[in-house]
């Protein structure tokens, strides 16, 4: 199984004065935060995509090219990239750039985006919400296998033979398919073979696994193979010394980010009680200590029936630094090998995961 880390790029806040944190200082820790995820061995580092001001990742692609310059393993993917919201032939060499830049180590996980501020900033209609990624989808696997494509369609100027430029170093540049709860999504990508990247933000782990298993039927009747119909996960994780002290220190930045999104979609965020729930041993967040969180990580591999990647959102708006940084180190350091040892094995390579 291969552990990764996935940020949003918070802005965010001093947590002694609560004031906000220069742009480009944030940016710099994230930095900061990648290079050390490389250095502790995480297999995997992601960057959101948002519009909006409390969010830095507008552009992922540029922090990710600027992180390829001071690493040199750790695999560099979207998380997610809104594919309905841009141009599949400029996502295409964004993306492309970005793996020759980095030797090879670039992905991206695709989606519809949970947010939907892209849609009118980039003059697109939601009622097209579902079409709009279909039809792009479309274009990016094919432009994935060769630069010359003919192709038309509703939303977007048709191609004529025209050439995509650059081509990525990989042969095929690795695509998942992100999704969150919606049947006919996790179908999709069965059908077309492509990894799947579910996020699970609450609920119980196992409440997926109908889901999951509808994903490797479809791709199964589709043709594709077992092992190329490979499961990714994204949900809350965070680790410290202990796991009280993990618990303390991830709850008050997590809160604040809920109840921001809370009173947009009108539901409150969770008490300290029900948060520390949420972290117990049948919860949806992998926040404690090492041991804690190692044990967690391998229910997760079981109960969903074999999880080829899992990715920890750890964005919070109030942890200092230094902090966060001790979280990504135990989490290379102790949580990946704990997990590796009891599972037998080592992290799948790219090839063998992305097929």
């Amino acid at each position: 199984m291969q552990i990764g880390i996935d940020s949003f790029a918070a802005a965010g806040l001093n947590p002694d004065t609560g004031q906000a944190l220069g742009a480009d200082l944030r940016l710099a820790q994230l930095l900061e935060e990648i290079e050390q995820a490389d250095r502790s061995g995480i297999d995997v580092f992601g960057i959101g995509e948002h519009h909006r001001q409390e969010y830095l990742d507008s552009a992922p692609t540029l922090i990710l090219a600027a992180a390829a310059a001071r690493t040199t393993r750790i695999r560099l993917t979207s998380a997610v990239t809104v594919l309905s919201a841009d141009d599949p032939v400029r996502v295409f060499q964004q993306f492309a750039t970005l793996d020759l830049l980095s030797q090879g180590r670039a992905e991206m996980v695709v989606g519809r985006g949970s947010s939907v501020e892209a849609y009118p900033l980039f003059g697109y209609d939601l009622a097209d919400y579902d079409a709009l990624f279909a039809e792009k989808l479309d274009l990016l696997l094919l432009l994935r296998e060769q630069p010359h494509v003919h192709w038309s369609g509703r939303h977007r100027s048709p191609l004529s033979g025209q050439g995509v430029y650059p081509r990525p170093l990989q042969v095929r540049l690795p695509i998942w398919l992100g999704v969150g709860g919606t049947p006919a999504s996790f179908v999709r990508a069965g059908r077309l073979g492509l990894p799947l990247m579910v996020a699970i933000i609450g609920g119980d782990f196992r409440r997926f696994r109908p889901l999951v298993d509808l994903y490797r039927q479809a791709g199964e009747q589709a043709g594709h193979r077992p092992d190329q119909l490979q499961v990714g996960i994204h949900a809350f994780g965070f680790v410290g010394e202990t796991s009280e002290q993990a618990i303390s220190a991830y709850y008050p930045g997590y809160v604040q980010m809920m109840a921001t999104v809370g009173r947009e979609r009108g539901w409150s965020p969770p008490s300290r009680a029900q948060f520390e729930a949420m972290c117990g041993p049948a919860g949806p967040y992998l926040i404690g200590d090492a041991e804690t969180v190692a044990e967690k990580v391998l229910y997760v591999n079981e109960v969903l029936g074999g999880v080829s990647r899992l990715t920890f959102q750890m964005t919070n708006l109030l942890m200092p630094h230094p902090d966060m940084l001790r979280a990504i180190d135990l989490l290379g350091t102790r949580v990946a090998p704990l997990v590796r040892a009891r599972m037998g094995g080592h992290p799948a390579s790219a090839v063998s995961v992305l097929g």
